[in-house]
């Protein structure tokens, strides 16, 4: 059954019908007529009669509210929409989560039983699931995002404005002495819309928009057209509280800090750190150390807390590296589920705990394109329990491009609005297989590769990092009997490179094309093309990451690097 309202009208009336019929015996009044039959037809809004409709920014939403007062609840449709896309209700589960960088909250739906930030929390109001939508209470809504509502009883009104939101309050004023004055409020942007109420005097309105001759405005029971700008008086603008957080001690820290880090590639054997020399201006490791090994989120540890003592003793932090061992398969099913997602966390606090970690490094690739949500979702949850337990978090994204399984999974606005730092991966331009011989980063792809970010994503400069090589491919043209020219590659180090050149007594020559440093030459009836990563190129980007007001740099990896590396790198990032 509908909601009567004492607001509901006729749909059309005339204006002082007595007026109108001396004006056609007087004739000559036709526009006086028209004006008058034009100005007074009434409509009353669509949505009136409907239960509890919601409204944002003075517009209608599809869905509407259940319960009033404390026990008012929001669908999760409306919810994503105009608060949060990352409000996640899973069906299967039962679970509904919300996170913010600082909390995450998880409920179920028809129970009280909820957790914030992995610790108990008891909900007044339980979730409700009507139907296929969800709906979540409104306390906790507040406590996360600083929700506010203005709920009307008569019409059932729901109007839902954001913490953070800075509404502009407004008045009345009908410019009149006389009570029975009033002000219309027309359907649209024009006076010969239909009106949809009567504004009396001193009537409180919000102007969501305001024009040269118009605003269009909301009442306080949801009524929302256009008012002639003659009749509104503005008053107090107020921008609605969001919560508020201290700055941890270690988000303090980088706060101005450049990032210089370098992975460190652990497969079968630990570095032996005595072999290590120095890394002047390196201030993160990251050790490629831990590994989702299945599909109920197992996480495999190949930690090893010498090196983290060796580093932080050589004034390093430790950002343990943890990947989805590049499986497609395994992560489906491991991020499938807000249990699994929170096994996969727990196992990685309690890592980071007795390693005395400094730092996460999530490097998820190989993934469905259809996952591509829950690898955001995972970064969602786990920002806030990193940032609980004193853990920087950063996450490796490759360049954008078509590739389903390697870059059209990333979400990476999502993801870095999360996420302390963002790597973004650039290099391998022309990969190990690639079917033709090319620089593995050259500087206007790079530089194209980070901009996109900036640009089409917004990631904020000082949270990209720009990861750049530090090895070389040596690349093998050779004719086959056919006559046809196959190409193949291998990796190698800037060390190895060099004393190539120095055999070979190769001259270097600067390919524009690329930024880099290029030689060529014949070998067993082959042609080797190498790309060089030298000072020359390392320069270029770390002139690059100045220019861009970057958040630092990183580089893969540690073993192919040389000491004109570190002291290249080390200028990076220096004026942000």
């Amino acid at each position: 059954m509908g909601r009567k309202s004492k607001y509901t009208r006729r749909k059309r009336r005339s204006f002082w019908p007595g007026l109108l019929g001396a004006c056609l015996v007087a004739g000559g009044a036709y526009w006086l007529i028209t004006s008058l039959w034009l100005n007074k037809v009434y409509e009353d809004p669509d949505w009136l009669g409907r239960n509890q409709p919601i409204f944002v920014d003075g517009q209608l939403m599809n869905e509407e509210a259940l319960g009033t007062g404390n026990q008012l609840k929001l669908p999760v449709k409306v919810l994503q929409e105009s608060i949060d896309p990352g409000i996640r209700y899973e069906p299967d589960s039962g679970d509904i989560i919300i996170a913010s960088p600082q909390r995450v909250l998880h409920m179920k739906e028809d129970s009280t039983k909820a957790e914030l930030n992995h610790q108990d929390y008891p909900l007044k109001v339980k979730p409700e699931v009507k139907g296929e939508e969800a709906y979540i209470p409104l306390q906790p809504l507040k406590e996360v995002y600083g929700l506010s509502v203005q709920e009307d009883t008569t019409t059932g009104a729901v109007i839902l404005m954001r913490g953070g939101d800075t509404i502009q309050y407004a008045s009345i004023d009908t410019r009149s002495s006389d009570e029975d004055k009033t002000v219309p409020l027309y359907k649209r942007g024009d006076e010969t819309s239909p009106i949809l109420t009567d504004m009396q005097q001193n009537t409180r309105i919000r102007v969501w928009q305001t024009g040269k001759d118009q605003s269009f405005v909301q009442m306080d029971n949801g009524y929302a057209g256009y008012v002639n700008n003659d009749y509104v008086v503005l008053g107090e603008k107020k921008t609605l509280d969001t919560p508020k957080f201290t700055p941890t001690a270690a988000e303090k820290k980088w706060k101005n800090k450049p990032v210089n880090l370098v992975w460190e590639a652990v497969y079968n054997r630990q570095p032996d750190v005595s072999s290590i020399g120095k890394m002047p201006g390196v201030n993160v490791v990251s050790p490629t150390w831990f590994h989702i090994t299945d599909g109920k989120g197992a996480v495999k540890s190949k930690a090893d807390q010498s090196y983290v003592n060796w580093a932080h003793r050589s004034g390093m932090e430790v950002w343990g590296l943890m990947d989805n061992s590049f499986d497609p398969d395994i992560t489906k099913d491991a991020l499938s589920t807000y249990a699994k997602r929170t096994h996969i966390i727990e196992q990685m606090l309690a890592y980071a705990q007795t390693y005395r970690l400094d730092g996460i490094n999530i490097d998820f690739e190989n993934v469905y394109t259809d996952d591509g949500a829950n690898v955001t979702q995972f970064v969602r949850e786990i920002k806030a329990m990193a940032r609980i337990h004193g853990l920087m978090l950063s996450v490796d994204v490759t360049p954008k491009s078509n590739s389903e399984m390697w870059s059209a999974f990333l979400d990476r606005r999502g993801l870095g609005a999360f996420v302390d730092y963002m790597m973004v991966m650039a290099y391998d331009e022309h990969w190990a297989a690639s079917p033709k011989a090319g620089s593995v980063a050259s500087l206007p792809w790079t530089e194209s590769s980070v901009r996109r970010i900036l640009e089409e994503d917004e990631v904020p400069a000082d949270k990209l990092v720009m990861a750049v090589p530090l090895y070389t491919r040596i690349w093998t043209e050779k004719e086959n009997e056919q006559g046809e020219i196959k190409v193949s590659s291998k990796a190698v180090g800037m060390n190895t490179v060099q004393e190539l050149i120095k055999e070979k007594k190769l001259k270097l020559v600067l390919d524009q094309a690329s930024g880099q440093n290029y030689v060529e030459y014949k070998e067993d009836g082959a042609v080797q093309k190498i790309w060089i990563e030298d000072a020359v190129s390392l320069q270029a980007r770390v002139e690059l990451i100045a220019s861009l007001k970057l958040g630092g740099v990183a580089a893969w990896n540690r073993s192919f690097a040389n000491a004109s590396a570190w002291e290249t790198l080390k200028q990076a990032g220096y004026s942000k």
